[in-house]
């Protein structure tokens, strides 16, 4: 082209259809085909092509059966004998800004729904139990709320009676006090083997058993003096050392 004094498109355009093309393209770089019939195969009838040349996205399914999209929350309608919380769906969209959910290539049927506003005061656990509860009001159905949100018919109204009758926060996991229980080593004796454990943190749970009954009659077992150490955290050398320095400072 430069040596043809070209300098624009249209030129060079001319220039490739009426001189490079027919002359040099075509009798020298084009290889002629043995067979003129095409090779192509038309595509099988079980393939679609619509399921294959679209845009895929993939969603993480909520406890409730929910899940987002486009910054709208949608709801699974379809009757399924297994819950699909936390399991992923392939979302298909087309042009246009349709789209479609699957699972398993199976299509789901799904709805547009508000997401539930939450009260900033209820933690996650307090507010599983609500969408529970909710769910279970939506569907008019324990079982099947039991079933999608994963936890038993009795838990649903449990806390569908607490929250009639205490309001939200009884919902709230509240944890038994460490309880000493009847079989267990007595308290007074317990404090005795860590305080030796502590100040002979070298000693072994079989040495530290022969050394309290030889000193201050205590007969306890080596595994009796384990359960002690497991209970503190300090059954080994180290753990013993670091929580002797500990109360050591605190001294």
């Amino acid at each position: 082209m430069r040596l043809r004094q070209i300098n624009n498109r249209q030129c060079a355009n001319d220039y490739l259809q009426t001189v490079f093309i027919p002359e040099f393209w075509q009798k020298n770089i084009v290889v002629k085909a043995k067979e003129i019939a095409p090779e192509f195969t038309p595509v099988p009838a079980r393939l679609n092509l619509d399921d294959i040349c679209i845009q895929k996205e993939y969603r993480k399914i909520r406890n409730d059966h929910t899940f987002s999209y486009g910054n709208k929350f949608y709801l699974i309608e379809s009757a399924l004998k297994y819950s699909l919380a936390k399991q992923k769906i392939e979302i298909r969209k087309r042009p246009g800004g349709d789209f479609s959910a699957y699972f398993a290539g199976r299509r789901l049927a799904i709805s547009e729904v508000i997401e539930p506003s939450k009260h900033p005061m209820y933690d996650l656990e307090i507010q599983q139990k609500l969408d529970a509860i909710a769910l279970a009001d939506e569907l008019g159905n324990v079982s099947e709320a039991a079933r999608i949100s994963g936890c038993s018919r009795e838990t649903i109204y449990k806390n569908r009676r607490l929250l009639k009758e205490k309001g939200p926060l009884a919902l709230k996991r509240t944890f038994c006090p460490d309880k000493h229980h009847k079989n267990r080593t007595a308290k007074e004796v317990e404090n005795v083997v860590i305080k030796f454990s502590l100040d002979t943190p070298h000693l072994g749970q079989a040495q530290v058993s022969a050394q309290l009954k030889t000193l201050y009659q205590i007969d306890l077992s080596p595994s009796g003096i384990r359960s002690i150490w497991l209970r503190e955290k300090i059954n080994t050398k180290i753990l013993r050392v670091k929580k002797a320095k500990r109360t050591a400072s605190v001294v």
